[in-house]
């Protein structure tokens, strides 16, 4: 019984995805690792709606994070 209480509380809904930024240099602030942004969307959960980036790290693994979480990345090197 508690195990669906949990799944029930932590359910949402994906909205449209956005490619907009796709390919931008991304740091993860959690990991201070350099990444790729794949997409935006929005998780609507059941209380809140929270913005969300799908990223990849730099061995390739996809992974989902909040967009407070993230900032743009550039080079100094390209300058």
């Amino acid at each position: 019984m508690q195990v669906i209480n949990v799944i029930a509380e932590r359910s949402f809904a994906m909205t449209e995805k956005d490619y907009k930024l796709y390919g931008t240099k991304i740091l993860n602030l959690k990991t201070q690792e350099i990444g790729l942004l794949i997409c935006l969307c929005e998780n609507k959960f059941t209380d809140k709606t929270v913005d969300f980036a799908t990223c990849v790290d730099k061995t390739g693994k996809r992974y989902n994070i909040e967009l407070d979480n993230i900032r743009g990345f550039e080079d100094d090197f390209e300058k």
